[in-house]
């Protein structure tokens, strides 16, 4: 009869002895370094989000031709966006469940159906027939990937960002914090990548025909090396003993609202300039571009990479001016600038592509300071206990009420109102943020 040891109390899961279960697959004696965890963490999110972007990128060009092909191409791009907006939605709600596989199975068995789920979606969208030759089924079909997809980005939270920012330096956090973040310009990089060399080596029919499938498909082979890549680490016995040492386990949820729902709220409001950009730079300038035809879209995906470099480098740059102003000052700055900038979309957009080049390289270069601080910059607030849980909601509320429907309200509202309401947005996010920060401070100072 095999012996179980549990870490961390009652609510930690149970290791068995002496070589069975999937945390014993890479036990080592190492410690387990920061430098380490942060690999993990910059692989699991540039899986996630090279998913996200190949999503987000047909969504703009080939959604409303294939699947809306009796809207006009402004009414078909709104559709598209709708059911894009599905996947946040829906994960908060694969948060919940999952958290529920972890407690009952294992961490390893949860981030395993989670991001197979997630790699499933993914290329099952390659497959789908189009409305030609299936109809309203075909649209059905693609909501209901989609909101497979946003249940799996819920439930592959794996608890690295936390493990890694308790586990940091006390002068490197802000340095630590950013790395995870890294893995948006990088998803975002080879997804646009894949879909200008489609577009600039294919005909506009091939294209839709089949070119536009080939990413997704690419998609699932990059989540099963990610999912490889995580597993070797989390099944440590360090890092199960480092999660067990923080208490990064999951908490009721119900518990978690009860008791530190206002952190929770306050945390996801304090990134909600950053979410708002990161859609406005990325998925709403695309539909723009494609909608009114302005400039070949295989060159403008081409400057959104370069625009993606430049964040890249924000994001690296806010680590080191967090690490020296403090992370929630560095927020609060760029959420001050995002206001700023916001007065000048107008003209950069509707500015010829001078205006657009200017528009798409400042806009990420914000984005970059902003997002490289937006994970968790009030999260410390949250107990012990319920810091796991926590954090993850948190993240899943700030995509839900950022960036979920950015892209669709942008659209509509500039396309029929004109484009001072996006700057109206993008403003109200930032204010947003300001004031969740300036509340968080207040709260602390009371406390």
């Amino acid at each position: 009869m095999q012996s179980t040891t549990q870490y961390g109390g009652a609510g930690a899961a149970p290791i068995t002895h002496p070589c069975s279960g999937a945390r014993n697959i890479n036990a080592r004696d190492a410690e387990i370094h920061p430098g380490e965890i942060a690999i993990g963490v910059v692989i699991g999110r540039a899986s996630e989000y090279f998913d996200f972007f190949v999503y987000a990128i047909a969504s703009a060009l080939v959604f409303p031709a294939v699947f809306f092909p009796f809207a006009d191409r402004l009414d078909g791009t709104l559709y598209a966006f709708t059911i894009f907006a599905l996947a946040f939605i829906a994960r908060p709600i694969g948060t919940v469940i999952f958290m529920a596989i972890q407690q009952k199975f294992s961490r390893e068995i949860k981030l395993t159906i989670a991001l197979f789920l997630l790699g499933t979606a993914t290329a099952g969208i390659a497959f789908l027939p189009t409305y030609a030759s299936l109809g309203t089924t075909a649209i059905v079909l693609l909501a209901l990937l989609r909101i497979g997809q946003g249940v799996a980005q819920g439930g592959s939270w794996d608890g690295l960002p936390s493990l890694l920012a308790l586990n940091a330096p006390e002068n490197k956090r802000g340095w630590y914090a950013m790395l995870g973040q890294l893995g948006a310009p990088v998803g975002f990089l080879i997804a646009a990548g894949l879909f200008s060399y489609l577009l600039t080596n294919l005909s506009s029919e091939d294209f839709l025909v089949w070119g536009w499938r080939y990413p997704f498909y690419v998609a699932f082979a990059i989540n099963v090396v990610a999912l490889f890549a995580r597993l070797r680490l989390v099944s440590t016995t360090e890092y199960s003993r480092l999660l067990d040492a923080h208490e990064l386990d999951p908490a009721p949820v119900l518990e978690l609202t009860r008791e530190q729902g206002s952190n929770v709220a306050i945390g996801a409001m304090a990134a909600l300039a950053s979410y708002a950009l990161f859609h406005l730079v990325t998925v709403f300038p695309l539909s723009w571009i494609q909608l009114y035809d302005t400039r070949p879209t295989a060159e403008f995906l081409q400057l959104q990479m370069w625009g993606a470099g430049v964040a890249a480098v924000g994001i690296l740059a806010s680590g080191l001016i967090a690490d020296k102003l403090g992370r929630r000052t560095t927020l609060g700055t760029t959420a001050a600038l995002i206001a700023v900038f916001s007065a000048f979309v107008p003209t950069l957009i509707d500015g010829g592509e001078s205006g657009q080049d200017i528009f798409i390289l400042v806009g990420f270069g914000l984005l970059g300071l902003s997002y490289g601080q937006a994970a968790g910059a009030v999260t410390a607030q949250f107990q012990r206990k319920y810091r796991y849980t926590g954090a993850a909601l948190t993240s899943d509320l700030a995509w839900l009420v950022g960036a979920a429907f950015a892209p669709l309200v942008a659209l509509g509202l500039s396309a029929n109102f004109g484009l001072g309401y996006v700057s109206l947005y993008l403003l109200s996010g930032a204010v947003g943020s300001l004031a969740a920060l300036s509340l968080n401070r207040a709260l602390e100072i009371r406390d």
